[in-house]
């Protein structure tokens, strides 16, 4: 399910969300440039490596991406669910909400990959907070969904807290099947936990540093 706009408008210009897309594209365009071994080395030293963990490693990995799909995926979720965020913290409460969710997810996934050697890198982790607080803040807002139905697509349109709460049982539950079925086997994949740890986290701080409510919850769209 491919979420592709929320009944939530945005009464403020969501400028740190748009900063911090910029800033991801412009990262990502940068490391294309880098001839492959130096772009290797890039990634082993801003990357996240459980085994040689850094704290300034939590940061850095989040603004790096492993192709054009990772960073075009992360991106338009931040772009749907991030601007509500923005406008109910305030852009400088945004700004810690979303390191912190991203820190937050680094450590969880962390904590299950203690011996790994692979570097981890992206925007998921913070983005997973971002959506944690939108079902927290928003659960009944509408968001217009892709469907694929076979060969065939279609568009629906279901609540937040549907499609993000199914979002986040995916995470949990391949999150458990993988770290079964790895039985410390070192490879590459998705960081599940570090997603359903980025989205806790982001639900709860959100109350925490929840500014105001600048509008009510729109459960449909103004056709």
């Amino acid at each position: 399910m491919i979420p592709l706009r929320d009944s939530q408008p945005s009464l403020n210009k969501p400028v740190v969300t748009g900063v911090l897309i910029a800033v991801n594209v412009l990262v990502f365009l940068f490391e294309r440039t880098l001839a492959e071994p130096v772009q290797e080395l890039f990634v082993l030293t801003y990357g996240m490596v459980p085994v040689r963990f850094t704290w300034s490693s939590l940061f850095t990995s989040m603004f790096l991406h492993g192709g054009w799909m990772h960073l075009i995926g992360n991106m338009w979720f931040l772009w749907i669910y991030g601007d509500n965020i923005e406008d109910i913290l305030g852009r400088w409460r945004y700004v810690f909400f979303y390191l912190a969710c991203g820190a937050a997810a680094g450590l969880t996934h962390l904590a299950f990959n203690l011996d790994s050697r692979i570097p981890t890198v992206g925007a998921s982790g913070a983005i997973a907070g971002v959506m944690g607080a939108y079902v927290r803040r928003f659960p009944h807002s509408r968001i217009v969904t892709l469907l694929p139905l076979f060969i065939f697509f279609t568009t629906i349109e279901l609540p937040a807290y549907v499609i993000l709460l199914f979002w986040f049982a995916i995470q949990i539950f391949s999150g458990v099947g993988d770290t079964v079925t790895r039985a410390g086997v070192q490879q590459g994949g998705v960081a599940w936990w570090a997603h359903a740890g980025g989205f806790i986290v982001g639900a709860l701080l959100v109350t925490v540093l929840e500014r105001h409510r600048p509008y009510q919850e729109r459960r449909k769209f103004n056709w």
